[in-house]
C-alpha cells in the first residue's frame, strides 16, 4: 500500500455524514485491495509512480481559471473548483423538468434512493473509484423528468489549481423517453491530483448525448471514469478527447440493462513527450436486440504511451446483439509505445460481433512527397494526420462542440513530431 493511499484512507475515516454507509463500505473493500503493480492486469502497462510521488493535497484556494469559452454555444453550468462543488450555480433557475441537488440537501426519501443507485454502474473494485466513494464531498444528483427534452446542455467542469487533489462525483438519471447532452471537462493548472466519476442511468426510450474531453497536459495526475446504465430502447452516444498527461486513466462501462438499447462510442488520444493515456471501456451486454458501435483512434509521439483495453461481454441471454469494436492506432516515433487489447466473449449463438486492432506508423513517403512540394514538415504532418482524427470529430452531433475541438487537435497535431 502507497504512502498517499493510507493517507487517503485516514481522511476517509473521519468523514461522518449522509454517505457514511458508502464511505464504510468503500473503506471495507479498500481495507482487503492491493495497491496495482506490473502484475496487476489492469494496470499491467500503466505505471503508479506518479501517485506514489504526488505532493497534492486538498486546499481550499482560489482558482485563477474559468470553464473554456465555447464559441455559439450555451450550456447550464456546474463547476467543481479543487474539488469543492460551487454552489452559486445552484442557485440559477434551471429549466423545467431538470433538478441538479446536492446530496445533503435532498429529502431523507431521495437521499434513500440516491444511496440506493449510488455506485451501482461503477465497477465495485475499482481502486481509485473506492478512493471516490470514501472521499469525494458530496454527490451532486442530477434529473430529467420524464419526458422532458432539454434544450440546453449540462456542462460539469473541474478545475484545478497548483498542488489540489480534487475528488468529485455526479449521478445523473435520464427519466423515460427524456433527453439530455452532458459535457464533462477539466482544466488543472501544474501538479494536481484528481478522481472524477459520473454515473449515469439512462431509463426507457431516453436519449444520452455525452462529452468528455480530457485535454489537460503536464504533470497532472488525471483518474476518472464515465459510466452508463442503459435501459429499454434507450440510446446513448458518447465522445471522448483526451491528451495525456503524467497519467491519465479513463474507465467507461456500459450496461445494456433493457432490451434494444443502442450505444455508440467514439474515442481519440493524442500523445507527445513522456505522456501517458490509458483508456479500458467494457460493454456488458445482458439483454437482447441490443446494439454497440465502439471506435477508438489514437496518435503516440516522441516517448508517450497509449493504452486501450476494449472488452464486449455477450451474456448468454443477450440475444440478436449487434457489437462491433475497430481499434485503430499511429505511431509517430520508434520510441512511443501502443498497448492493445480488444476482447469479445460471447455466451449467446444468436449475435453478430466483430473486433480489431491496428497499429501502423506514418506514411514517411507521403510525407516527403508533401515536404518536396513546399509544403513544410508540421504542416505535411497534420494534413496527414487530421484525417484519421477528423473522421470521428465530423461524426459529433454537436455542431458547436465539433468545430471547438477541431482546432484544438489541429494546434496539438502541429507540436508532434515525426521522429
Amino acid at each position: 500500500m502507497s504512502e498517499w493511499l493510507e493517507s487517503a484512507i485516514t481522511r476517509a475515516q473521519g468523514i461522518n455524514d449522509w454517505l457514511a454507509p458508502k464511505r464504510a463500505y468503500a473503506l471495507e473493500l479498500l481495507s482487503t485491495t492491493k495497491w496495482p503493480t506490473r502484475k496487476t492486469e489492469a494496470w499491467r502497462y500503466t505505471p503508479l509512480r506518479a501517485v506514489e510521488r504526488t505532493q497534492a493535497k486538498v486546499i481550499d484556494a482560489v482558482v485563477n481559471l474559468s470553464p473554456v469559452a465555447i464559441a455559439d454555444f450555451a450550456a447550464i453550468e456546474l463547476v467543481f473548483v479543487n474539488g469543492k462543488l460551487d454552489e452559486s450555480q445552484l442557485a440559477k433557475a434551471l429549466p423545467k423538468g431538470l433538478s441538479v441537488t446536492l446530496g445533503r440537501d435532498l429529502e431523507k426519501a431521495q437521499q434513500a434512493h440516491a444511496l440506493k443507485t449510488f455506485s451501482t454502474v461503477k465497477p465495485e473494485r475499482h481502486l481509485f473509484g473506492l478512493i471516490n466513494d470514501a472521499l469525494a464531498q458530496d454527490v451532486v444528483v442530477v434529473t430529467v423528468a420524464d419526458g422532458v427534452d432539454v434544450a440546453e446542455p449540462l456542462r460539469i467542469s473541474s478545475l484545478l489549481s497548483q498542488g489540489a487533489e480534487s475528488h468529485t462525483r455526479v449521478q445523473v438519471t435520464l427519466g423515460a423517453g427524456s433527453r439530455l447532452a452532458v459535457i464533462e471537462d477539466i482544466q488543472a493548472q501544474g501538479e494536481t491530483l484528481s478522481t472524477a466519476f459520473v454515473e449515469y442511468h439512462v431509463e426507457s426510450n431516453a436519449r444520452l448525448e455525452h462529452y468528455r474531453f480530457a485535454l489537460q497536459t503536464g504533470t497532472n495526475v488525471s483518474i476518472g471514469g464515465s459510466h452508463f446504465n442503459l435501459h429499454d430502447r434507450a440510446k446513448m452516444h458518447s465522445t471522448i478527447v483526451g491528451f495525456g498527461s503524467d497519467l491519465s486513466r479513463l474507465d467507461t462501462d456500459i450496461i445494456h440493462a433493457g432490451e434494444f438499447a443502442d450505444a455508440k462510442l467514439n474515442a481519440m488520444y493524442l500523445l507527445d513527450g513522456k505522456e501517458l493515456f490509458d483508456l479500458h471501456a467494457t460493454v456488458e451486454h445482458a439483454m437482447p436486440n441490443g446494439t454497440t458501435e465502439e471506435n477508438v483512434r489514437c496518435i503516440a509521439a516522441d516517448r508517450s504511451r497509449a493504452v486501450f483495453n476494449g472488452r464486449i461481454h455477450i451474456h448468454r441471454d443477450a440475444q440478436k446483439t449487434l457489437a462491433e469494436l475497430n481499434n485503430r492506432n499511429l505511431l509517430m516515433s520508434n520510441t512511443a509505445e501502443i498497448n492493445t487489447k480488444p476482447e469479445l466473449e460471447i455466451y449467446a449463438d444468436d449475435v453478430r460481433c466483430a473486433h480489431g486492432a491496428t497499429v501502423a506508423q506514418i506514411d514517411k513517403q507521403a510525407l516527403y512527397y508533401l515536404q518536396t512540394r513546399g509544403v513544410s514538415r508540421s504542416k505535411a504532418q497534420v494534413m496527414l494526420n487530421f484525417g484519421f482524427i477528423n473522421e470521428l470529430i465530423d461524426l459529433m452531433p454537436n455542431a458547436a462542440l465539433a468545430e471547438w475541438v477541431r482546432p484544438i487537435i489541429r494546434e496539438r497535431f502541429s507540436q508532434m513530431e515525426v521522429k
